[in-house]
């Protein structure tokens, strides 16, 4: 039983995140910043502990019978092979033989949707209306699973089985992902980031998904090209390699902070055909100098993130203003459009599983822009060898089907003139 001041830690860590809207994943550095004398292994225990809490919420809430952060911890410790006595002994002083009674008496068959599938009510409601119920429990079971650790291999520097065999030297096995070409995947979290290969700039950490996504562009090695919601640039990153380094590759980014975290990515990747623009907007005057000039625009909106629940637990229990969030994704996909050059190609993305945020989305912006059209996803999977049968027009992957995050993808050409 780990020492009752881990119990304590993790439930003051877990009230904190579900008070606030910072990422779980700050606030926990932020936290064992602040405690410095906790060690590896409890560090382990509590984060694994809060994490654990986070995708469970619904069921431990119903488990022990409220919401206090030291409650839901000790109903997730009980429902993971902790019993009340060993609880009780740690020190904690709530009713744990009554939490310990309801688990054994729970038949989760019985339990509503949004107990069973651990989700908020905004957000059961949403799936239920795109899914059947058994379909939706299946996406939730996915959902509150830790996600494997996906890598994308740097096609500049090595093939994939190269870094699959230096990786195993290293102790570390991976298996190729079954649709990405350059993916390698492992199921156990593994500090890569001390390894030769990453130092040398062999591999980044991308979901298989992520991806699949970069792919969908198919740039030419002249190529202009704007990845134009950047981040912290993995998607930057696959389109400078996939392009073999040549042409150019432009990353609009409004926070300069995530920009930043892309140098050392950049200089690790031996790309040279990268060049990254701070804008404050999505019309920022740099914007507006490419008009019609690009030959392919990946768009990757702020979205919701639900796609990514398996990394990011916390995203379910936060306040999302869905209307005003869709309403930027609009402006943001215009913005982005007319930087497409006749000919060129555009491709909008999410990492979510909602109709508002996608499909949505997608229709509206072709009502008002005539001169675009869908280029089905099937034909340029099948171009690109990658072995993933599209169902309809758009790319859509889901946890539970093709083993990724939750994305959504359309592709769209602008008419020649």
């Amino acid at each position: 039983m780990p020492k009752p001041i881990l119990i304590r830690s993790a439930a003051e860590l877990l009230e904190s995140i579900l008070a606030g809207n910072m990422p779980a994943d700050r606030k926990m550095d932020s936290y064992f910043r602040m405690h410095r004398n906790m060690g590896v292994r409890d560090r382990g225990f509590v984060a694994e502990t809060v994490y654990g809490c986070l995708r469970e919420r619904r069921l431990l809430e119903h488990v022990a019978a409220g919401s206090f952060a030291l409650d839901l911890v000790a109903a997730y410790l009980l429902a993971h092979s902790y019993s009340a006595r060993a609880l009780e002994e740690s020190g904690f002083r709530g009713n744990a033989r009554e939490m310990a009674e309801r688990l054994r008496a729970l038949d989760k068959n019985k339990l509503p949707f949004v107990v069973q599938g651990n989700f908020p009510d905004w957000l059961a409601e949403r799936l239920l209306a795109q899914f059947s119920e058994s379909e939706a429990l299946s996406l939730a079971h996915a959902l509150n699973q830790p996600a494997p650790i996906d890598i994308r291999v740097n096609t500049l520097k090595a093939e994939r089985e190269k870094v699959r065999e230096y990786l195993a030297r290293d102790g570390f096995i991976f298996e190729p992902t079954p649709y990405s070409p350059v993916g390698l995947r492992r199921q156990d979290r593994t500090p890569l980031f001390h390894t030769k290969s990453f130092k040398d700039g062999l591999f980044e950490v991308q979901d298989e998904g992520s991806q699949l996504v970069s792919m969908l562009l198919e740039p030419m090695r002249q190529d202009m090209v704007v990845d134009f919601c950047a981040g912290s640039g993995g998607k930057t990153l696959h389109l400078g390699a996939l392009m073999a380094n040549r042409g150019s590759v432009y990353a609009f980014e409004i926070s300069p902070k995530r920009l930043e975290k892309l140098k050392p990515r950049l200089k690790r990747s031996g790309l040279n055909n990268v060049r990254t623009v701070v804008i404050s907007h999505e019309r920022d005057a740099r914007v507006q100098r490419l008009k019609s000039k690009i030959d392919r625009v990946l768009v990757d909106v702020p979205c919701s993130g639900t796609g990514t629940l398996r990394r990011n637990p916390d995203i379910k229990w936060r306040e999302i203003n869905l209307p005003e969030l869709t309403e930027k994704q609009k402006r943001i996909l215009a913005a982005a459009a007319e930087l497409v050059k006749p000919g060129g190609r555009l491709v909008y993305a999410t990492c979510s599983l909602l109709h508002e945020e996608n499909d949505e989305i997608v229709d509206g912006f072709l009502t008002t822009h005539p001169e675009f059209r869908i280029l089905p996803v099937g034909e340029i999977l099948s171009r690109r060898h990658i072995p993933l049968a599209a169902d309809g027009p758009a790319l859509r992957l889901y946890p539970h089907q093709q083993q990724t995050d939750g994305f959504y993808a359309m592709a769209l050409e602008r008419n020649p003139e």
